[in-house]
């Protein structure tokens, strides 16, 4: 399901990955420092050029694990972000428009490597140039988009009551008897809070409503909801605030 993002430019995406490099740097170099500290300190009782070399491997292999996990930790953690995608303010998905997952995470991840040969990102540019959603080779490989992303969906500026010019008939407000709202994941309320942020730019809002809403009950293997396309909309709402009551109380 396609929400209509705007694919995050090659500007904006340079200033993310120069924020992430420069955490990454800062956190080698502390590696680095913690290194000499404990090589000093192994000298000064017992010097043994084996145990320095074993500790110079060690933390060695855990700096350059930074520049490859950091991104994977982080956007795991926060749903798509890396620090600096956070601070530049966009967000990596699934092509479907879906959020990302670890394997998704780890592919373009890996894929990383590739694209920064020769040096500085050289191929990674050159694919975003090409590629018309300005994807990388990790992008590509993980069918990933990196995308601007919004300010989060304010449950407040939502209703779970519209008024349908049907006749003099108007809509109530939708029951959820039945419905357990405590399984729902943070994937299912991030697909949710996606499209209902998204909903005024869709052009086939409303059968996307009844596709997310059977999608759920799939998942949580409930029989599908006997609703019409109208109605499809106000339970998602009413979904989404019975959650986030669940997790005020």
């Amino acid at each position: 399901m396609a929400f209509g993002y705007q694919v995050a430019g090659l500007g904006s995406r340079f200033i993310a990955t120069l924020v992430d490099t420069t955490i990454i740097i800062l956190l080698q170099v502390v590696v680095v420092v913690v290194a000499s500290l404990i090589i000093a300190a192994v000298s000064s009782v017992a010097y043994s050029d084996e145990l320095s070399g074993w500790v110079i491997a060690i933390l060695g292999l855990i700096a350059s694990l930074f520049s490859w996990g950091y991104y994977v930790f982080f956007e795991m953690l926060w749903n798509g972000q890396s620090p600096g995608k956070r601070w530049v303010g966009l967000r990596v998905i699934r092509a479907d428009g879906t959020p990302i997952t670890l394997s998704e995470s780890l592919i373009r991840n890996l894929a990383r490597l590739v694209d920064f040969l020769p040096a500085a990102y050289g191929v990674g540019i050159v694919t975003m140039f090409i590629d018309k959603q300005s994807r990388r080779l990790g992008d590509l490989a993980a069918s990933t988009l990196v995308v601007q992303d919004r300010a989060p969906i304010s449950i407040q500026s939502l209703s779970v009551k519209r008024t349908v010019n049907l006749g003099m008939q108007s809509l109530t407000k939708v029951s959820l008897e039945g419905f357990p709202v405590e399984r729902l994941s943070n994937d299912d309320l991030s697909l949710i809070e996606d499209f209902l942020l998204r909903r005024d730019q869709l052009t086939h809002r409303a059968s996307l409503a009844v596709q997310i809403l059977n999608t759920l009950h799939q998942r949580l293997g409930l029989p599908l909801p006997a609703i019409d396309r109208l109605e499809a909309e106000d339970t998602l709402v009413a979904i989404l605030q019975a959650a986030q009551s669940r997790e005020k109380e």
